[in-house]
Protein backbone atom coordinates (compact mmCIF):
# COMPACT_ATOMS: atom_id res chain seq x y z
CA UNK A 1 0.00 0.00 0.00
CA UNK A 2 1.47 3.30 -0.62
CA UNK A 3 1.67 6.06 1.48
CA UNK A 4 2.91 9.94 1.38
CA UNK A 5 5.98 9.99 2.07
CA UNK A 6 6.48 12.87 4.82
CA UNK A 7 4.01 11.19 7.11
CA UNK A 8 6.31 8.41 8.28
CA UNK A 9 8.63 10.72 10.24
CA UNK A 10 6.44 9.81 13.70
CA UNK A 11 2.96 9.08 14.79
CA UNK A 12 2.02 12.82 15.14
CA UNK A 13 2.56 13.17 11.10
CA UNK A 14 0.93 10.14 10.41
CA UNK A 15 -2.11 10.56 12.39
CA UNK A 16 -2.24 13.93 10.95
CA UNK A 17 -1.96 12.84 7.37
CA UNK A 18 -4.52 10.19 7.69
CA UNK A 19 -7.15 11.96 9.57
CA UNK A 20 -6.87 15.48 8.86
CA UNK A 21 -4.44 16.59 5.67
CA UNK A 22 -6.54 17.27 2.37
CA UNK A 23 -9.72 16.21 4.29
CA UNK A 24 -11.98 19.49 2.64
CA UNK A 25 -12.59 21.61 5.20
CA UNK A 26 -16.31 23.56 5.21
CA UNK A 27 -16.37 25.20 8.98
CA UNK A 28 -14.62 28.13 9.55
CA UNK A 29 -13.59 27.96 13.02
CA UNK A 30 -11.59 24.83 11.68
CA UNK A 31 -10.51 26.57 8.91
CA UNK A 32 -9.10 29.30 10.62
CA UNK A 33 -6.65 27.08 12.61
CA UNK A 34 -5.39 25.62 9.44
CA UNK A 35 -4.57 29.27 8.12
CA UNK A 36 -2.67 30.21 11.91
CA UNK A 37 -0.83 27.38 12.04
CA UNK A 38 0.19 28.02 8.53
CA UNK A 39 1.19 31.82 9.24
CA UNK A 40 3.11 30.39 12.60
CA UNK A 41 5.19 27.71 10.53
CA UNK A 42 6.68 30.33 8.69
CA UNK A 43 10.46 29.44 8.72
CA UNK A 44 9.69 26.58 10.61
CA UNK A 45 9.09 23.19 10.58
CA UNK A 46 5.42 21.84 10.46
CA UNK A 47 6.08 18.74 12.55
CA UNK A 48 7.07 21.66 15.40
CA UNK A 49 3.65 22.76 14.98
CA UNK A 50 1.95 19.84 15.60
CA UNK A 51 3.82 19.36 18.42
CA UNK A 52 2.86 22.65 19.75
CA UNK A 53 -0.96 23.02 18.25
CA UNK A 54 -2.27 22.17 22.22
CA UNK A 55 -0.34 25.29 23.24
CA UNK A 56 -1.58 26.87 20.36
CA UNK A 57 -5.09 26.57 20.87
CA UNK A 58 -4.64 27.48 24.44
CA UNK A 59 -3.15 30.80 23.55
CA UNK A 60 -5.56 31.78 21.01
CA UNK A 61 -9.07 30.61 22.48
CA UNK A 62 -9.24 27.28 20.56
CA UNK A 63 -8.91 29.71 17.22
CA UNK A 64 -12.41 31.40 17.45
CA UNK A 65 -11.52 34.42 15.22
CA UNK A 66 -14.43 36.55 16.94
CA UNK A 67 -12.52 36.03 20.22
CA UNK A 68 -9.08 36.55 19.03
CA UNK A 69 -10.61 40.12 17.05
CA UNK A 70 -10.90 41.14 20.44
CA UNK A 71 -7.36 40.52 21.64
CA UNK A 72 -5.32 43.11 22.97
CA UNK A 73 -2.00 44.17 24.78
CA UNK A 74 -2.35 41.76 28.01
CA UNK A 75 -3.51 39.06 25.55
CA UNK A 76 -0.39 39.59 23.73
CA UNK A 77 1.63 39.53 26.96
CA UNK A 78 0.15 36.54 28.14
CA UNK A 79 0.55 34.78 24.89
CA UNK A 80 4.34 35.37 24.73
CA UNK A 81 4.87 34.05 28.27
CA UNK A 82 3.11 30.94 27.96
CA UNK A 83 4.96 27.90 28.45
CA UNK A 84 6.26 26.51 24.91
CA UNK A 85 4.52 29.32 22.98
CA UNK A 86 6.44 30.26 19.78
CA UNK A 87 8.61 33.83 20.88
CA UNK A 88 7.17 35.53 17.85
CA UNK A 89 5.04 39.29 18.86
CA UNK A 90 4.94 39.94 15.03
CA UNK A 91 3.22 36.63 14.17
CA UNK A 92 1.10 36.74 17.18
CA UNK A 93 0.01 40.09 15.93
CA UNK A 94 -0.91 38.44 12.67
CA UNK A 95 -2.92 36.37 13.97
CA UNK A 96 -4.97 38.83 15.46
CA UNK A 97 -4.88 40.73 12.76
CA UNK A 98 -6.11 38.02 10.81
CA UNK A 99 -8.82 36.86 12.91
CA UNK A 100 -9.82 40.82 12.18
CA UNK A 101 -9.34 40.10 8.16
CA UNK A 102 -10.83 36.95 8.23
CA UNK A 103 -14.36 38.52 10.33
CA UNK A 104 -14.75 41.17 7.33
CA UNK A 105 -14.63 38.27 4.69
CA UNK A 106 -17.35 36.42 6.63
CA UNK A 107 -19.20 39.49 6.80
CA UNK A 108 -19.51 39.96 2.64
CA UNK A 109 -19.11 36.02 1.59
CA UNK A 110 -21.01 34.93 4.49
CA UNK A 111 -18.20 32.05 5.51
CA UNK A 112 -14.56 32.63 4.84
CA UNK A 113 -14.97 29.04 3.76
CA UNK A 114 -17.72 30.06 0.58
CA UNK A 115 -15.11 33.58 0.15
CA UNK A 116 -12.01 30.86 -0.44
CA UNK A 117 -13.53 27.66 -1.84
CA UNK A 118 -15.29 29.61 -4.57
CA UNK A 119 -11.95 29.84 -6.22
CA UNK A 120 -12.77 25.95 -7.18
CA UNK A 121 -15.96 26.32 -7.70
CA UNK A 122 -16.31 24.29 -4.46
CA UNK A 123 -13.97 21.04 -5.45
CA UNK A 124 -11.31 19.58 -4.57
CA UNK A 125 -8.58 20.37 -7.55
CA UNK A 126 -6.68 17.29 -9.18
CA UNK A 127 -3.65 18.98 -10.69
CA UNK A 128 -2.46 16.47 -13.34
CA UNK A 129 1.57 15.20 -12.23
CA UNK A 130 0.86 16.27 -8.71
CA UNK A 131 -0.52 12.09 -7.67
CA UNK A 132 3.06 11.26 -8.68
CA UNK A 133 5.06 13.01 -6.38
CA UNK A 134 6.07 16.34 -8.52
CA UNK A 135 3.84 18.87 -6.33
CA UNK A 136 5.42 21.99 -6.52
CA UNK A 137 5.57 24.79 -3.43
CA UNK A 138 3.58 27.70 -5.16
CA UNK A 139 1.04 27.90 -8.22
CA UNK A 140 -0.61 30.31 -9.76
CA UNK A 141 -4.03 29.60 -7.38
CA UNK A 142 -2.06 30.13 -4.45
CA UNK A 143 -0.42 33.26 -6.15
CA UNK A 144 -4.51 34.88 -7.05
CA UNK A 145 -5.13 34.20 -3.73
CA UNK A 146 -2.11 35.39 -1.39
CA UNK A 147 -2.62 38.91 -3.61
CA UNK A 148 -6.34 39.03 -2.54
CA UNK A 149 -5.92 38.41 1.07
CA UNK A 150 -2.72 41.13 1.55
CA UNK A 151 -4.34 43.54 -0.27
CA UNK A 152 -7.13 42.71 2.48
CA UNK A 153 -4.86 43.32 5.06
CA UNK A 154 -4.09 39.79 5.96
CA UNK A 155 -0.56 38.89 7.09
CA UNK A 156 1.99 36.05 6.49
CA UNK A 157 0.15 35.04 3.69
CA UNK A 158 2.67 34.58 0.87
CA UNK A 159 2.32 32.27 -1.90
CA UNK A 160 3.76 29.44 -0.56
CA UNK A 161 2.35 29.53 3.13
CA UNK A 162 -1.60 29.82 0.86
CA UNK A 163 -0.63 26.86 -1.34
CA UNK A 164 0.44 24.71 1.63
CA UNK A 165 -2.86 26.21 3.12
CA UNK A 166 -5.10 25.05 -0.05
CA UNK A 167 -3.07 21.42 0.53
CA UNK A 168 -4.34 21.10 4.02
CA UNK A 169 -7.90 22.27 4.22
CA UNK A 170 -8.56 20.04 0.83
CA UNK A 171 -8.78 22.34 -2.04
CA UNK A 172 -5.62 21.02 -3.69
CA UNK A 173 -5.46 16.82 -3.79
CA UNK A 174 -1.48 16.58 -3.01
CA UNK A 175 -1.83 12.92 -1.75
CA UNK A 176 -0.05 10.30 -3.63
CA UNK A 177 -2.20 8.58 -6.11
CA UNK A 178 -0.79 5.28 -4.37
CA UNK A 179 -2.03 6.79 -0.50
CA UNK A 180 -5.35 5.33 0.65
CA UNK A 181 -6.29 8.66 1.51
CA UNK A 182 -6.35 10.12 -2.22
CA UNK A 183 -9.02 7.63 -3.35
CA UNK A 184 -10.84 8.43 -0.31
CA UNK A 185 -11.14 12.00 -0.37
CA UNK A 186 -11.93 11.54 -4.42
CA UNK A 187 -14.74 9.13 -3.56
CA UNK A 188 -16.54 11.37 -0.95
CA UNK A 189 -16.01 14.98 -2.36
CA UNK A 190 -16.61 16.79 -5.69
CA UNK A 191 -13.01 17.06 -7.92
CA UNK A 192 -11.63 18.66 -10.97
CA UNK A 193 -8.60 17.69 -12.69
CA UNK A 194 -6.65 20.75 -14.11
CA UNK A 195 -3.65 21.14 -16.03
CA UNK A 196 -0.68 22.39 -13.85
CA UNK A 197 -0.59 26.19 -13.10
CA UNK A 198 2.08 28.31 -13.21
CA UNK A 199 3.87 25.96 -10.69
CA UNK A 200 7.30 26.92 -8.84
CA UNK A 201 9.66 24.18 -7.51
Amino acid sequence: MGYCTWADMNERNRVYHDTEWGIPVHEDRHMFEHLSMECLQCGLSWDLMLKKRAVFRKCFANFNYDRIARFGEADIARILTTKDMIRSERKVRAIINNAQRFREIRREYGSFCEYLWAYSDGKTILYRGHDTGKVPVSNGLSKTISKDLKKRGFKYVGEITIYSHLQACGIINDHGSDCPCFRKIVSKHPTVKKNRDQEVF
